[in-house]
C-alpha cells in the first residue's frame, strides 16, 4: 500500500533529514503506549508533541515520551516563563495546523519555541507524529532538534 506524503514528510525531504514513515490504523482512542505497540517501538522511543501557552502568551512545544507527563514547572523554567498551561484541544488546530493525535513538532503553521525532553538522546532514532494521526515518522534526534531548533531539557515528572 503506497502511503501519501504528509507535510512533515515533504519537509523532511526538502531539508534531506533522514526518516522512516511508519503507519497504523488511526483510532483516536489509542493510547501513546498502545501506538508505541503497534509500532514495535519501547515506549521510551515514541514521543508525543504537546502544546502550551505561558503567562507572557506566548506558545511553546514539548515533545515528550508518550508514557509520560509534562511536569509544567520544568516546561515553564525551560521556556523561561512563571508558568505554561496547555491549550484547549479546540485551539489546536487553528494554532498548528494539526488535529489532536496528529500533532507534530514539524511544520507547524508558526515555529514556536520548542523543546525535547532530555532522554531523547538515549535513543538512535525516535518516533514522532508525521502530521496525521496512524502516521508516524522515525528519526535521529539530533535531526529532529536541528529541524525544528529544539533545545532539550528535563520536562517530565521525576525525570
Amino acid at each position: 500500500m503506497k502511503q501519501d506524503k504528509t507535510n512533515v514528510m515533504r519537509i523532511l525531504d526538502g531539508k534531506k533529514i533522514p526518516y522512516v514513515s511508519h503507519t497504523y490504523e488511526p483510532d483516536a482512542a489509542l493510547s501513546g503506549a498502545q501506538v508505541a505497540a503497534l509500532l514495535g517501538e519501547e515506549e521510551s522511543a515514541v514521543f508525543k508533541t504537546l502544546v502550551t501557552r505561558g503567562k507572557t502568551g506566548g506558545h511553546y512545544v514539548f515533545v515528550i515520551p508518550v508514557a509520560e507527563e509534562l511536569d509544567l514547572r520544568k516546561a515553564a523554567r525551560a521556556a523561561g516563563e512563571k508558568s505554561v498551561d496547555m491549550i484547549r484541544q479546540k485551539e489546536l488546530l487553528p494554532l498548528t495546523g494539526y488535529i489532536h493525535g496528529g500533532c507534530s513538532p514539524i511544520g507547524m503553521k508558526k515555529a514556536f519555541p520548542t523543546f525535547i525532553h532530555e532522554t531523547a538522546r538515549e535513543h538512535e532514532t525516535i518516533c514522532v507524529s508525521a502530521g496525521k494521526v496512524g502516521a508516524q515518522i522515525e528519526l535521529s534526534p539530533a535531526d529532529l532538534a536541528g529541524a525544528v531548533r529544539a533545545v532539550y531539557a528535563d520536562l517530565v515528572a521525576g525525570g
